[in-house]
């Protein structure tokens, strides 16, 4: 197929992730107004939307207080800087079983199991313009956990989003969460055009080569829009992949600590650097405005 290159681009900054990182860089933000104000830094370099999850101060462990959620929402919407809010729906849905021999009872150190309505408990609180959807159950790199969205957990927080009027960021690891996405549009729990986010290279979804990516691409519906990324070193590889492909970027702590070899980024620094990789192909970056007014965002003001 021909390059659709695309010409206006925006860019989401994931923030700080749940993962495990955050004894692996100082510049991980773990409280939250070190959360905040890393996600300003990043609109301030050039991010349209900032993907926020928040941490335990204390131990940088991800959390889901309310209260928390609610602190980080006020100091960004306060914020001398215009940014789409864009919070994770996706936490609450983590089994680690036992051994593989006896895997019952669930780890419950690990495991972190809940209803829809807690796990959108902190979206119905804060009303940010989008949140994310976890399109499907996946096995992740850890031996004995996965991440758990039934269709019937899918459909019960897609509804909720919808008649909350949040936008429903569609993340999809594989190619059968894209099918899921659309049954779920086509039901009418989830309105078109969708909103999707790629997520490349993650052990063991969707594998970062070129032809599994197009193959991602390509099960997007047209009229949708749709950005992605990939990990580690392939972050910036990824901004280049996704504007060829007609799709806009993401960039961050969540997925990469590292601005170049043996040297640690900040937020900021890695959305100046896919500033640079998307002007230098020709394009330009697109505000949060611009977003607003493609996805039919509705803006909120502080409280």
């Amino acid at each position: 197929m021909p390059l659709q290159m695309n010409r206006d681009v925006f860019i989401t900054c994931a923030v700080t992730g749940s993962g495990s990182t955050q004894d692996k860089s100082p510049h991980v933000p773990r409280s939250p107004k070190e959360i905040a104000d890393s996600a300003i830094d990043a609109a301030k370099a050039g991010a349209a939307v900032v993907h926020c999850h928040v941490r335990d101060p204390e131990t940088g462990a991800p959390s889901r207080r309310l209260d928390l959620y609610r602190e980080v929402t006020d100091r960004i919407r306060s914020a001398d800087v215009d940014v789409v809010l864009n919070l994770t729906a996706g936490m609450g849905g983590d089994i680690v079983f036992g051994s593989t021999e006896a895997p019952f009872p669930v780890n419950e150190a690990g495991t972190d199991m809940i209803g829809a309505s807690e796990r959108m408990a902190h979206i119905a609180e804060c009303l940010p313009e989008i949140c994310t959807l976890d399109c499907g159950t996946m096995n992740f790199a850890e031996a004995d956990y996965v991440m758990t969205n039934t269709p019937g957990m899918l459909r019960a927080m897609g509804g909720m989003m919808t008649e909350l009027g949040v936008k429903p960021e569609i993340e999809a690891f594989d190619t059968g969460h894209l099918w899921f996405a659309k049954q779920l549009v086509e039901e009418g729990t989830l309105t078109s055009p969708a909103l999707v986010q790629l997520c490349m290279g993650v052990p063991w979804g969707a594998p970062n080569d070129l032809n599994t990516f197009m193959a991602m691409v390509n099960a997007v519906p047209q009229d949708w829009t749709w950005s992605a990324f990939s990990l580690g070193r392939d972050q910036m590889p990824y901004v280049a992949a996704s504007v060829l492909a007609g799709g806009n970027v993401r960039v961050g702590l969540e997925d990469n600590l590292f601005l170049k070899k043996g040297v640690l980024a900040t937020n900021a620094q890695l959305v100046e650097k896919a500033v640079g990789l998307i002007k230098g192909m020709g394009a330009r970056i697109a505000g949060p405005d611009a977003v607003r007014e493609t996805l039919g965002l509705t803006k909120r003001a502080p409280k």
